[in-house]
């Protein structure tokens, strides 16, 4: 099976059996339980729990897109060419890590397993915890699924509230007003801990604005 007959198979066989009853916070950080139920031979199930932590949604542009690491080149080439298009343009861009939890194997169909462990959560009555049922071998593609639902699920509403917020908003330096306030906010991390410096460096190149701000920066230094 190549790639795309692999990636197909595994997204006609993914299912959201239990979606969060919330979507993700505009202007906070989320957590997320999540379980996610495979079948194995001979009527077996494996169940695996794990958390994925949503960082708080940010307010980019491509320019800030392309001096992001850790994007493939095809991701790069798609960034150049918004930067070439639509330089300004507002996005909203999501990151995610994902926390393993427990593995275990059990003696029961998937959907007798499904069943109980929707009872279950139905009692714990968590509005952030998940249920995907996917395939085995991968798993983790099926849990990659179901974030790209929840971000779409979310977008329109975290959107809708940084336009209301004018968080939205480009200046005449191509800097969103969310960046803005997130600059200030790690200008005042570096203040009471100088080891929270470099992240505001990197945060400062990536838009492009560390001469704007280096005198700023650099005074950190000299208390």
């Amino acid at each position: 099976m190549d790639m795309n007959s692999k990636l197909k198979h595994v997204l006609e066989n993914t299912e959201v059996v239990r979606a969060p009853r919330q979507t993700l916070a505009t202007f906070g950080s989320t957590s997320i339980d999540y379980y996610v139920v495979t079948s194995l031979a001979g009527g077996a199930s494996v169940v695996r729990d794990g958390r994925v932590m949503a960082e708080r949604p940010r307010v980019v542009t491509p320019l800030y897109l392309l001096n992001v690491e850790g994007f493939s080149e095809q991701a790069k080439g798609y960034a150049e060419r918004m930067f070439t298009e639509h330089p300004d343009e507002p996005g909203i861009f999501y990151s995610y890590k994902n926390v393993p939890g427990n593995m275990e194997v059990v003696s029961e169909r998937v959907e007798v397993v499904l069943e109980k462990l929707g009872e279950r959560l139905e009692e714990e009555d968590n509005p952030l915890s998940a249920i995907l049922r996917g395939i085995e071998e991968s798993w983790d593609v099926s849990l990659l699924v179901f974030i790209y639902d929840l971000t779409s699920r979310s977008f329109r509403s975290n959107a809708a509230d940084f336009t209301r917020k004018g968080f939205l908003d480009i200046d005449p330096a191509g800097v969103s007003r969310d960046a803005r306030e997130h600059i200030e906010e790690l200008f005042r991390r570096a203040g009471r801990d100088p080891s929270c410096a470099p992240a505001l460096a990197v945060e400062l190149k990536r838009w492009e604005v560390f001469s704007e701000y280096q005198d700023r920066f650099f005074s950190l230094f000299r208390r």
